[in-house]
């Protein structure tokens, strides 16, 4: 078991050696363009490109709530898309956020970084536009990938 870290910082700019995947939460509508996505397409054009062709091609592919795509930005490092909200906006059901499908996805990652010898960096995921609370999403964090042994970094922007 590893402990989960907390830092001032950008996510998008892991703070580790070797091989890292930043982790962050998407929508099942296949919106792209607000909250943390956006720092991410600022840095890398390859996350975008993917969960969009992802989401258009998703009647023969896996896209849903609780899949994972890994999109490699640079030798050792990915991006991790994670469907973990329903649609964009908070309604009769409530926030966005699906918590099952957060652990679905965080659970597939965890397999993943294991696979890769990877540590995992992420924003709060679920918690801006998707409406989490932090005290359900951080235990998640901690059961699937810091139970596993996967160095997890949360970074706190200013």
């Amino acid at each position: 078991m590893t402990t989960l870290s907390i830092i001032k910082g950008d996510a998008t700019s892991p703070q580790a050696k070797g091989p890292k995947v930043v982790a962050h939460v998407c929508n099942d509508s296949g919106g792209w363009g607000k909250g943390f996505v956006l720092a991410v397409s600022r840095r890398w054009p390859e996350p975008e490109r993917d969960f969009r062709a992802w989401h258009r091609q998703r009647a023969a592919n896996d896209f849903g709530l609780g899949a994972v795509r890994l999109v490699q930005v640079a030798p050792e490092l990915w991006v991790a898309n994670m469907v973990g909200q329903r649609g964009t906006r908070t309604g009769s059901n409530g926030p966005p956020i699906r918590y099952e499908a957060v652990e679905r996805c965080l659970t597939t990652l965890a397999e993943h970084a294991v696979r890769l010898g990877a540590s995992v960096h992420l924003p709060r995921i679920g918690c801006g536009l998707a409406g989490g609370k932090w005290p359900r999403i951080e235990p998640i964090i901690v059961r699937t990938l810091c139970a596993r042994g996967v160095a997890t970094t949360v970074y706190d922007h200013d």
